[in-house]
């Protein structure tokens, strides 16, 4: 692949590679641009060895260097059952202006892999096929965690 093609898809990529991101980081974008930056540069250094779908490619890297972080530095515990967590999300989900920020909310509360399919299949519009060559799982475990992470997300936002 050339270095202006790698150029041209990464532009087409680069929105919801970061929205991706930053949902599994759970809103820090800081931490989303960061994996996004590495997982851009692997990118980069393999694309000479690209075949296929470059967006499926490209966020499979992206998640295994997401996946590579929790591993070398797991992320503190956060106690979202505390009441100021609770007041927060109780007057989120009563504005109508806080919709999104209750869907985020409860999506930050999924295990990693629930979490994960969902972003891909109902935000980043992937097949269940596409996710399953991101995340390195059989198809058949996509619609398990898909099945499974909306009823998750329906007892969180009924809440």
């Amino acid at each position: 692949m050339t270095r202006d093609r790698f150029i041209a898809e990464v532009r087409t990529c680069q929105g919801p590679l970061r929205r991706f991101l930053a949902s599994l980081c759970g809103g820090d974008t800081a931490r989303a641009d960061d994996i996004a930056q590495d997982a851009l540069v692997r990118a980069y250094v393999s694309s000479d060895r690209f075949i296929g779908n470059f967006k499926a490619w490209l966020f499979r890297i992206a998640y295994n260097c997401f996946i590579d972080q929790i591993r070398r530095m797991p992320e503190p515990a956060v106690d979202l059952d505390a009441p100021q967590a609770q007041r927060l999300a109780d007057a989120a989900a009563t504005d109508d202006a806080f919709r999104h920020e209750a869907l985020r909310q409860a999506l930050t509360r999924l295990p990693e892999k629930e979490r994960t399919t969902i972003v891909l299949h109902y935000f980043e519009d992937l097949s269940v096929k596409e996710i399953a060559s991101v995340m390195q799982i059989p198809a058949g475990t996509v619609k398990y965690y898909l099945s499974v992470g909306r009823d998750h997300l329906k007892t969180l936002l009924r809440k």
